[in-house]
């Protein structure tokens, strides 16, 4: 697992490169450092499952493809980050390695065998972003957020750490392949309440870091409190991380009881479709708003959990490509224009400070539109195959009516991200032209590009896993 190692020296080194005199060799070399983690991800790409730490974690072209996933994002959240030199008070070396070390836990939690091995790395991507979230000393809404993710997380560490007690109770094994052997052979003779008890607690405990209702409440007051570039960085890389943990633990461990599970994740996603959907309609502030819209996402992606079918895999993998693409857009855009205008000294993140952007800067209007369309599920942008592929992966289970519910409250999105596009482009605004850098305009080109081409052609990415 190169990357892990990789990460793990270079977070260290970017500390040392913080008592240099110039803060401009930052940015690139953070850059450079996460294009050498991405190139060493894919060298044992088809080199079948591989075990790495005394079988502790486990790599085959799955992990791999999420690890791709992550690193790419994180590659595009640090070059739009401008290297934090918009705030005098910033030590961007210790953000910088903080965002470093939280992609060694979230690799950790992708590619985990073994039950502590996935504890160490929530423990290591969670304390990262509670730091990060409150890293605007001076603001009192980044100070609250930050309290409030560190007092719900520490519950939710709690619940994942009993639910693994108890599992290992109940199977003597913390090791997915043991608790599969347990499962499949030992459960059969008489059921294990145990077992299911420890299941449920250590799923509460994970559901919670994807935002999934009712384990949200934390997510509308950290998303809009928190730093916008950290909370980019929150919205992508840690929903990755958590669902690509959920399907390894449900697929590798507990297929067997699946008559037990899936109901409850059924149920889980509805209400997480309904919570997030509806409660996006009624925000004021486009930053409360996609928070909303990331919990509504993880009810899709938890559709497909529950489905557990052939084509889970590839729909997952799929939809944290094309929603990792989308949102990370949507904040880069919101980035540029909250800093034009302000609201009582803070950047202003209503929808309202769209208005006329089409007007003055049509390419930021039109990055930001199809974003949106993507998010919405729009035909023709990679989200539409995105919730096209989960919907597949529950009509193949049979589950029809969890897909119906679904389709309806992606009718419900429609209208909240339509709201962005008729600020942009319908109503009037006094939006100045923004100048944004090079780098910038290429990391936003290339995410919009293949938004619009993996809309055209979603077989590129077909097979490869």
């Amino acid at each position: 697992m190169y990357p892990i190692v990789l990460l793990s020296v270079f977070g260290i080194v970017t500390l040392f490169l913080g008592f240099s005199k110039s803060k401009n060799i930052l940015l690139p070399s953070v850059l450079l450092f996460l294009a050498i983690a991405l190139a060493s991800n894919f060298v044992d790409w088809n080199q079948g499952p591989l075990l790495y730490f005394y079988d502790m974690l486990r790599v085959n072209n799955l992990t791999l493809a999420f690890n791709g996933i992550v690193l790419i994002s994180a590659f595009m959240i640090v070059a739009i980050s401008g290297g934090f030199q918009d705030n005098a008070d910033s030590e961007p070396a210790e953000y910088y390695a903080l965002m470093l070390l939280s992609l060694v836990g979230a690799i950790m939690m992708i590619g985990f065998e073994h039950l502590i091995m996935l504890f160490i790395g929530v423990e290591i991507l969670s304390i990262a972003m509670y730091i990060l979230t409150g890293s605007n000393k001076r603001n009192l809404r980044s100070n609250e957020a930050a309290l409030k993710y560190f007092l719900m997380g520490a519950f939710a560490s709690g619940f994942m750490l009993f639910g693994m007690a108890l599992l290992y109770g109940a199977t003597g094994s913390f090791s997915l392949s043991g608790i599969q052997a347990f499962v499949s052979i030992g459960h059969a003779a008489m059921p294990s309440y145990i077992l299911y008890a420890g299941l449920l607690l250590l799923l509460i405990g994970m559901l919670f870091k994807v935002s999934a209702a009712p384990f949200h409440f934390w997510t509308p007051d950290v998303y809009e409190g928190a730093p916008t570039i950290f909370t980019t960085f929150m919205s992508t890389i840690v929903k990755t991380a958590g669902f690509a943990a959920i399907y390894r633990l449900l697929d590798h461990s507990f297929t067997n009881i699946y008559s037990f599970w899936w109901i409850v994740v059924a149920a889980i996603a509805i209400l997480t479709l309904m919570v997030g959907n509806i409660g996006a309609t009624s925000q004021s502030s486009f930053k409360r708003m996609l928070a909303y819209s990331g919990i509504s996402h993880a009810g899709y992606l938890l559709i497909a959990v529950t489905a557990l079918s052939k084509p889970t895999q590839n729909a997952i993998v799929f939809y944290s490509l094309a929603y990792s693409l989308s949102t990370i857009c949507a904040f880069a855009v919101l980035i540029l224009v909250s800093k034009e205008k302000t609201i009582d000294g803070q950047p202003d993140e209503r929808y309202d400070a769209f208005n006329g952007l089409a007007k003055s800067n049509p390419f930021l209007a039109f990055v930001l539109t199809v974003s949106m369309l993507s998010l919405a599920g729009i035909p023709l942008t990679a989200g539409f195959w995105g919730k096209f592929f989960v919907f597949t992966s529950a009509a193949d289970r049979g589950i029809i009516w969890i897909t119906v519910i679904a389709v309806l409250m992606s009718t419900v999105g429609i209208y909240y991200y339509f709201r962005v596009i008729i600020a942009a482009y319908l109503k009037e605004g006094d939006v100045s032209q923004i100048r944004v850098a090079p780098f910038y305009q290429v990391i936003l080109v290339l995410a919009t590009f293949f938004t619009l081409l993996f809309g055209i052609a979603p077989g590129l990415l077909e097979g490869i896993i």
